[in-house]
Protein backbone atom coordinates (compact mmCIF):
# COMPACT_ATOMS: atom_id res chain seq x y z
CA UNK A 1 0.00 0.00 0.00
CA UNK A 2 0.86 3.52 -0.80
CA UNK A 3 1.01 5.54 2.37
CA UNK A 4 1.77 8.52 0.63
CA UNK A 5 -1.03 8.77 -1.21
CA UNK A 6 -2.94 7.66 1.14
CA UNK A 7 -1.65 10.57 3.51
CA UNK A 8 -2.77 13.02 0.05
CA UNK A 9 -5.87 11.56 0.32
CA UNK A 10 -6.43 12.74 3.96
CA UNK A 11 -5.02 15.65 3.50
CA UNK A 12 -7.52 16.25 0.60
CA UNK A 13 -10.69 15.49 2.67
CA UNK A 14 -9.64 17.22 5.72
CA UNK A 15 -9.10 20.30 3.36
CA UNK A 16 -12.63 20.37 2.36
CA UNK A 17 -12.21 17.80 -1.26
CA UNK A 18 -12.57 21.04 -3.00
CA UNK A 19 -12.21 19.77 -6.23
CA UNK A 20 -15.67 18.16 -6.03
CA UNK A 21 -18.78 19.86 -4.60
CA UNK A 22 -21.47 17.21 -5.56
CA UNK A 23 -21.62 14.33 -3.68
CA UNK A 24 -21.33 11.60 -6.08
CA UNK A 25 -18.56 13.33 -7.54
CA UNK A 26 -16.89 13.87 -4.46
CA UNK A 27 -17.50 9.90 -3.31
CA UNK A 28 -16.26 9.08 -6.57
CA UNK A 29 -12.95 10.74 -6.31
CA UNK A 30 -12.24 8.97 -2.77
CA UNK A 31 -12.62 5.71 -4.04
CA UNK A 32 -10.76 6.06 -7.29
CA UNK A 33 -8.15 7.94 -5.30
CA UNK A 34 -7.89 5.04 -2.56
CA UNK A 35 -7.44 2.11 -4.75
CA UNK A 36 -4.83 4.07 -6.35
CA UNK A 37 -3.27 3.86 -2.92
CA UNK A 38 -3.18 0.10 -3.07
CA UNK A 39 -6.67 -0.66 -1.30
CA UNK A 40 -8.40 -2.86 -3.53
CA UNK A 41 -11.57 -1.95 -3.14
CA UNK A 42 -14.49 -3.10 -5.22
CA UNK A 43 -17.51 -1.51 -3.56
CA UNK A 44 -18.50 0.77 -0.98
CA UNK A 45 -21.38 2.14 0.61
CA UNK A 46 -22.02 5.02 2.48
CA UNK A 47 -25.68 4.85 4.33
CA UNK A 48 -26.85 8.15 6.23
CA UNK A 49 -30.72 8.40 8.21
CA UNK A 50 -31.91 11.68 6.84
CA UNK A 51 -35.16 13.93 7.50
CA UNK A 52 -37.60 13.29 5.03
CA UNK A 53 -41.64 12.61 5.27
CA UNK A 54 -40.89 9.28 3.11
CA UNK A 55 -37.80 8.28 3.09
CA UNK A 56 -35.91 7.05 6.52
CA UNK A 57 -32.54 6.90 5.12
CA UNK A 58 -29.99 6.88 1.83
CA UNK A 59 -27.42 5.42 0.29
CA UNK A 60 -24.43 5.97 -1.86
CA UNK A 61 -23.14 3.08 -3.78
CA UNK A 62 -19.97 3.31 -5.52
CA UNK A 63 -18.59 0.29 -7.55
CA UNK A 64 -15.15 0.06 -9.73
CA UNK A 65 -15.48 1.30 -12.76
CA UNK A 66 -19.37 2.20 -12.69
CA UNK A 67 -19.35 4.86 -11.15
CA UNK A 68 -21.43 6.01 -7.74
CA UNK A 69 -25.46 5.20 -7.61
CA UNK A 70 -28.47 6.43 -5.61
CA UNK A 71 -30.32 4.45 -3.33
CA UNK A 72 -32.96 5.15 -0.27
CA UNK A 73 -34.80 3.22 2.15
CA UNK A 74 -38.28 4.16 2.67
CA UNK A 75 -39.81 4.52 6.72
CA UNK A 76 -40.54 1.22 7.95
CA UNK A 77 -37.96 -1.03 5.41
CA UNK A 78 -35.50 -0.76 8.67
CA UNK A 79 -38.16 -3.21 10.72
CA UNK A 80 -37.76 -5.79 8.17
CA UNK A 81 -35.68 -8.64 8.14
CA UNK A 82 -33.26 -8.25 5.57
CA UNK A 83 -31.83 -4.90 6.81
CA UNK A 84 -32.54 -6.40 10.93
CA UNK A 85 -29.97 -9.54 9.76
CA UNK A 86 -27.51 -6.90 7.93
CA UNK A 87 -23.99 -5.42 9.33
CA UNK A 88 -25.25 -2.30 8.81
CA UNK A 89 -28.29 -3.08 11.59
CA UNK A 90 -25.19 -3.50 13.93
CA UNK A 91 -23.43 -0.85 12.61
CA UNK A 92 -26.45 1.72 13.09
CA UNK A 93 -27.12 0.45 16.58
CA UNK A 94 -24.14 -0.63 18.18
CA UNK A 95 -21.81 1.89 16.60
CA UNK A 96 -19.42 -0.75 16.34
CA UNK A 97 -17.08 -2.33 13.30
CA UNK A 98 -18.41 -5.48 11.51
CA UNK A 99 -16.24 -7.96 9.46
CA UNK A 100 -17.00 -10.79 7.20
CA UNK A 101 -15.10 -13.11 5.30
CA UNK A 102 -17.13 -14.33 2.34
CA UNK A 103 -15.68 -17.11 1.37
CA UNK A 104 -16.71 -19.37 4.19
CA UNK A 105 -20.31 -20.40 5.04
CA UNK A 106 -20.19 -17.10 7.40
CA UNK A 107 -22.24 -15.21 5.30
CA UNK A 108 -24.94 -18.04 4.25
CA UNK A 109 -27.76 -16.80 6.70
CA UNK A 110 -27.13 -13.01 5.62
CA UNK A 111 -29.13 -12.56 2.16
CA UNK A 112 -27.16 -9.15 1.67
CA UNK A 113 -23.92 -11.39 2.20
CA UNK A 114 -24.63 -14.15 0.34
CA UNK A 115 -25.48 -11.84 -3.06
CA UNK A 116 -21.89 -10.20 -2.14
CA UNK A 117 -20.15 -13.42 -2.91
CA UNK A 118 -22.17 -14.24 -5.25
CA UNK A 119 -20.68 -10.99 -7.47
CA UNK A 120 -17.04 -12.41 -6.77
CA UNK A 121 -16.46 -10.65 -3.52
CA UNK A 122 -13.97 -12.11 -0.79
CA UNK A 123 -13.93 -9.73 1.91
CA UNK A 124 -16.20 -7.03 3.83
CA UNK A 125 -16.01 -4.53 6.63
CA UNK A 126 -18.54 -1.92 7.91
CA UNK A 127 -17.72 0.66 9.81
CA UNK A 128 -19.31 3.73 11.69
CA UNK A 129 -19.25 7.04 10.72
CA UNK A 130 -19.31 9.02 14.50
CA UNK A 131 -21.04 12.42 13.57
CA UNK A 132 -20.23 15.42 15.35
CA UNK A 133 -23.42 15.17 17.12
CA UNK A 134 -23.20 11.64 18.83
CA UNK A 135 -25.68 10.06 15.99
CA UNK A 136 -24.02 7.06 13.94
CA UNK A 137 -24.05 6.46 10.52
CA UNK A 138 -22.41 3.85 8.34
CA UNK A 139 -20.09 2.55 5.77
CA UNK A 140 -19.47 -0.29 4.37
CA UNK A 141 -16.36 -1.73 2.19
CA UNK A 142 -15.88 -4.90 -0.52
CA UNK A 143 -12.67 -6.37 -2.08
CA UNK A 144 -12.56 -8.72 -4.94
CA UNK A 145 -8.86 -9.24 -4.27
CA UNK A 146 -8.70 -13.22 -3.57
CA UNK A 147 -6.77 -12.63 -0.18
CA UNK A 148 -9.10 -10.14 0.85
CA UNK A 149 -8.22 -7.04 2.88
CA UNK A 150 -4.54 -6.98 4.35
CA UNK A 151 -4.41 -5.76 7.43
CA UNK A 152 -2.29 -2.75 6.57
CA UNK A 153 -5.15 -1.91 4.16
CA UNK A 154 -7.58 -2.45 6.80
CA UNK A 155 -5.47 -0.22 9.46
CA UNK A 156 -5.29 2.47 6.15
CA UNK A 157 -9.10 2.49 6.02
CA UNK A 158 -9.69 3.47 9.96
CA UNK A 159 -6.97 5.74 9.55
CA UNK A 160 -8.67 7.91 6.86
CA UNK A 161 -12.09 7.29 8.54
CA UNK A 162 -11.94 10.28 10.89
CA UNK A 163 -11.36 12.88 7.49
CA UNK A 164 -13.90 11.33 5.84
CA UNK A 165 -16.59 11.36 8.12
CA UNK A 166 -16.11 14.85 8.43
CA UNK A 167 -16.70 15.26 4.81
CA UNK A 168 -19.58 12.83 4.73
CA UNK A 169 -21.18 15.21 7.36
CA UNK A 170 -20.89 18.23 5.49
CA UNK A 171 -22.70 16.64 2.62
CA UNK A 172 -25.11 15.08 4.55
CA UNK A 173 -26.24 18.38 6.59
CA UNK A 174 -26.54 20.02 2.69
CA UNK A 175 -28.62 17.20 1.37
CA UNK A 176 -31.35 17.20 4.38
CA UNK A 177 -31.13 21.40 4.21
CA UNK A 178 -31.83 21.19 0.82
CA UNK A 179 -34.10 18.27 0.84
CA UNK A 180 -36.04 20.06 3.69
CA UNK A 181 -36.56 23.42 1.87
CA UNK A 182 -38.04 20.95 -1.00
CA UNK A 183 -40.45 19.32 1.36
CA UNK A 184 -41.85 22.50 3.35
CA UNK A 185 -41.52 25.35 0.56
CA UNK A 186 -40.95 23.99 -2.68
CA UNK A 187 -38.34 23.58 -4.96
CA UNK A 188 -37.80 26.71 -6.70
CA UNK A 189 -38.50 28.17 -3.70
CA UNK A 190 -35.93 26.07 -1.51
CA UNK A 191 -33.50 26.86 -4.19
CA UNK A 192 -34.02 30.74 -3.78
CA UNK A 193 -33.66 30.51 0.01
CA UNK A 194 -30.33 28.74 -0.34
CA UNK A 195 -29.03 30.90 -2.82
CA UNK A 196 -29.27 33.67 0.14
CA UNK A 197 -33.02 35.10 -0.92
CA UNK A 198 -34.01 35.25 2.68
CA UNK A 199 -34.38 38.86 3.88
CA UNK A 200 -38.04 39.92 4.34
CA UNK A 201 -39.70 42.17 1.61
CA UNK A 202 -37.16 40.57 -0.79
CA UNK A 203 -39.43 39.93 -3.68
CA UNK A 204 -40.05 39.48 -7.37
CA UNK A 205 -42.39 39.30 -10.16
CA UNK A 206 -43.34 36.13 -12.27
CA UNK A 207 -46.05 35.79 -14.68
CA UNK A 208 -48.05 32.11 -13.41
CA UNK A 209 -50.80 29.77 -13.61
CA UNK A 210 -52.21 29.97 -10.34
CA UNK A 211 -53.72 26.38 -8.94
CA UNK A 212 -56.26 26.91 -5.81
CA UNK A 213 -58.06 24.15 -4.85
CA UNK A 214 -60.28 23.25 -1.65
CA UNK A 215 -62.00 19.87 -0.51
CA UNK A 216 -65.78 19.99 -0.85
CA UNK A 217 -67.68 19.79 3.02
CA UNK A 218 -64.41 19.49 5.04
CA UNK A 219 -65.93 21.43 8.16
CA UNK A 220 -68.83 19.75 8.27
CA UNK A 221 -66.51 16.46 7.68
CA UNK A 222 -64.29 17.31 10.31
CA UNK A 223 -66.54 18.24 12.55
CA UNK A 224 -67.87 14.55 12.82
CA UNK A 225 -64.84 12.59 12.93
CA UNK A 226 -61.76 12.31 15.24
CA UNK A 227 -59.24 14.38 14.64
CA UNK A 228 -56.67 12.17 13.64
CA UNK A 229 -59.04 10.82 11.00
CA UNK A 230 -59.29 14.03 9.49
CA UNK A 231 -55.39 14.24 8.91
CA UNK A 232 -55.40 10.93 7.66
CA UNK A 233 -58.43 12.34 4.80
CA UNK A 234 -56.41 15.01 4.41
CA UNK A 235 -53.22 13.41 3.21
CA UNK A 236 -55.28 11.21 0.90
CA UNK A 237 -56.73 14.11 -0.38
CA UNK A 238 -53.64 16.16 -0.99
CA UNK A 239 -52.07 12.66 -2.66
CA UNK A 240 -54.41 12.81 -5.66
CA UNK A 241 -53.14 16.53 -6.61
CA UNK A 242 -49.83 17.00 -5.28
CA UNK A 243 -47.92 14.42 -7.58
CA UNK A 244 -50.05 15.93 -10.67
CA UNK A 245 -49.32 18.99 -9.87
CA UNK A 246 -45.11 18.17 -9.63
CA UNK A 247 -45.11 15.61 -12.55
CA UNK A 248 -46.28 19.07 -14.77
CA UNK A 249 -43.93 21.47 -13.49
CA UNK A 250 -46.39 22.86 -10.59
CA UNK A 251 -44.71 23.98 -7.55
CA UNK A 252 -47.21 23.76 -4.22
CA UNK A 253 -46.62 27.09 -1.92
CA UNK A 254 -49.10 26.78 0.76
CA UNK A 255 -51.27 24.08 2.24
CA UNK A 256 -54.42 25.80 3.98
CA UNK A 257 -56.38 23.63 6.11
CA UNK A 258 -58.28 21.51 2.96
CA UNK A 259 -56.83 24.52 0.56
CA UNK A 260 -54.06 24.02 -1.41
CA UNK A 261 -52.44 26.43 -3.23
CA UNK A 262 -49.54 25.84 -6.42
CA UNK A 263 -47.71 27.92 -9.62
CA UNK A 264 -47.00 26.92 -12.56
CA UNK A 265 -44.06 29.48 -14.13
CA UNK A 266 -44.50 30.90 -17.37
CA UNK A 267 -41.91 32.94 -19.71
CA UNK A 268 -42.97 35.77 -21.05
CA UNK A 269 -44.76 34.75 -24.55
CA UNK A 270 -47.89 33.38 -25.58
CA UNK A 271 -46.92 29.90 -26.87
CA UNK A 272 -44.97 29.40 -23.82
CA UNK A 273 -48.38 29.86 -21.66
CA UNK A 274 -50.30 27.95 -23.73
CA UNK A 275 -47.83 25.02 -23.19
CA UNK A 276 -47.68 25.69 -19.77
CA UNK A 277 -51.89 25.88 -19.50
CA UNK A 278 -52.27 22.46 -21.17
CA UNK A 279 -49.81 20.59 -18.68
CA UNK A 280 -51.71 22.31 -15.71
CA UNK A 281 -54.88 20.66 -17.35
CA UNK A 282 -53.54 17.05 -17.56
CA UNK A 283 -53.00 18.00 -14.06
CA UNK A 284 -56.33 19.28 -13.13
CA UNK A 285 -57.74 15.78 -14.97
CA UNK A 286 -55.60 13.98 -13.60
CA UNK A 287 -56.32 15.01 -10.12
CA UNK A 288 -60.05 15.04 -10.75
CA UNK A 289 -59.61 11.52 -11.65
CA UNK A 290 -57.97 10.63 -8.22
CA UNK A 291 -60.28 12.66 -5.86
CA UNK A 292 -63.47 10.64 -7.41
CA UNK A 293 -62.13 6.94 -6.81
CA UNK A 294 -60.68 8.18 -3.20
CA UNK A 295 -62.27 6.48 -0.70
CA UNK A 296 -61.64 6.67 3.21
CA UNK A 297 -61.50 3.08 5.31
CA UNK A 298 -63.44 4.91 8.32
CA UNK A 299 -67.00 2.31 8.45
CA UNK A 300 -69.04 5.69 8.01
CA UNK A 301 -67.32 7.13 5.62
CA UNK A 302 -66.42 3.94 3.30
CA UNK A 303 -69.12 4.88 0.28
CA UNK A 304 -69.09 8.73 0.77
CA UNK A 305 -68.08 10.34 -2.50
CA UNK A 306 -65.10 13.25 -1.83
CA UNK A 307 -65.42 16.07 -4.55
CA UNK A 308 -62.89 19.36 -4.58
CA UNK A 309 -63.14 22.31 -5.91
CA UNK A 310 -60.47 23.78 -8.66
CA UNK A 311 -60.04 27.27 -9.90
CA UNK A 312 -57.32 28.17 -12.45
CA UNK A 313 -56.02 31.78 -13.49
CA UNK A 314 -53.16 33.30 -15.38
CA UNK A 315 -51.73 36.57 -14.13
CA UNK A 316 -48.82 38.40 -12.43
CA UNK A 317 -47.88 37.55 -8.63
CA UNK A 318 -45.50 38.59 -6.40
CA UNK A 319 -43.25 35.83 -5.18
CA UNK A 320 -40.86 35.85 -2.10
CA UNK A 321 -40.41 36.78 1.48
CA UNK A 322 -43.60 38.14 3.36
CA UNK A 323 -43.53 38.21 7.51
CA UNK A 324 -43.32 39.73 10.63
CA UNK A 325 -40.09 40.23 12.28
CA UNK A 326 -37.74 37.55 12.11
CA UNK A 327 -40.84 35.19 11.20
CA UNK A 328 -40.77 34.99 6.97
CA UNK A 329 -42.37 33.07 4.81
CA UNK A 330 -41.63 32.33 1.38
CA UNK A 331 -45.43 32.85 -1.10
CA UNK A 332 -47.07 34.55 -4.18
CA UNK A 333 -49.52 37.08 -3.35
CA UNK A 334 -51.01 39.56 -5.32
CA UNK A 335 -54.97 40.48 -7.46
CA UNK A 336 -54.24 37.23 -9.65
CA UNK A 337 -53.77 34.86 -6.48
CA UNK A 338 -56.86 37.16 -4.54
CA UNK A 339 -58.84 36.09 -7.95
CA UNK A 340 -58.36 32.90 -7.98
CA UNK A 341 -59.39 32.81 -4.56
CA UNK A 342 -62.74 34.14 -5.65
CA UNK A 343 -62.75 31.50 -7.89
CA UNK A 344 -62.65 28.64 -6.47
CA UNK A 345 -65.72 29.76 -4.03
CA UNK A 346 -67.92 30.46 -7.11
CA UNK A 347 -66.74 27.05 -8.21
CA UNK A 348 -68.41 25.39 -5.07
CA UNK A 349 -71.72 27.51 -5.59
CA UNK A 350 -71.98 26.08 -9.13
CA UNK A 351 -71.14 22.96 -8.04
CA UNK A 352 -68.59 22.60 -10.56
CA UNK A 353 -65.17 21.29 -10.06
CA UNK A 354 -62.76 22.49 -12.22
CA UNK A 355 -63.04 26.22 -13.37
CA UNK A 356 -61.02 28.75 -15.12
CA UNK A 357 -61.31 32.78 -15.89
CA UNK A 358 -60.90 34.20 -19.04
CA UNK A 359 -57.46 34.84 -18.81
CA UNK A 360 -56.74 30.89 -18.17
CA UNK A 361 -59.19 30.03 -21.03
CA UNK A 362 -58.15 32.34 -23.75
CA UNK A 363 -54.78 30.72 -23.49
CA UNK A 364 -55.89 27.53 -23.31
CA UNK A 365 -57.02 25.53 -26.53
CA UNK A 366 -59.14 22.79 -24.83
CA UNK A 367 -62.84 22.92 -24.78
CA UNK A 368 -64.65 25.14 -22.48
CA UNK A 369 -68.61 26.24 -21.38
CA UNK A 370 -68.83 29.51 -20.69
CA UNK A 371 -70.85 29.35 -16.78
CA UNK A 372 -71.68 33.15 -16.62
CA UNK A 373 -70.13 36.53 -15.79
CA UNK A 374 -70.04 37.30 -12.22
CA UNK A 375 -69.44 40.12 -9.83
CA UNK A 376 -66.23 39.26 -8.08
CA UNK A 377 -65.97 40.94 -3.89
CA UNK A 378 -63.12 43.32 -4.26
CA UNK A 379 -62.67 44.01 -7.69
CA UNK A 380 -64.57 46.87 -9.86
CA UNK A 381 -65.34 44.73 -12.82
CA UNK A 382 -66.92 41.62 -13.23
CA UNK A 383 -65.12 37.99 -14.47
CA UNK A 384 -66.69 35.35 -16.92
CA UNK A 385 -66.03 32.02 -15.66
CA UNK A 386 -65.80 28.70 -17.54
CA UNK A 387 -65.97 25.44 -16.78
CA UNK A 388 -64.86 22.42 -18.55
CA UNK A 389 -66.86 21.05 -21.39
CA UNK A 390 -66.53 17.70 -20.58
CA UNK A 391 -67.41 17.81 -16.86
CA UNK A 392 -71.44 16.81 -16.20
CA UNK A 393 -73.15 18.70 -13.66
CA UNK A 394 -73.81 16.68 -10.62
Amino acid sequence: MDTTQLDDLITWLADGARSHVGTELFMAETCERMVAAGIPLFRVGVFVSTLHPSLMGRGFIWRAGAGVTLGSMAHGEDEGDEFQLSPLFRVFNEGIEVRHRLGGIESGNIPFLADMRNEGSTDYIALPLHMSGGDTQASSWTTRDPDGFSDAQLDGLRRMMPALTRMIEIHLLRHMGAGLLDNYVGARAGARILAGQIRRGHTETMQAVIWLSDLRGFTALSDRLQPEHVVDILNRYFDCQVPAILEQGGEVLKFMGDGLLAVFPVAENEEDLTAVCGRVLEAARASRSAVEQLRWAGTNLAEEQFRFGLALHVGKVLYGNIGGGDRVDFTCIGPAVNLAARLEKIAGKLSRTVVASAAFVDASKDDWTELGEFPIAGFARAERVYGLADETQP
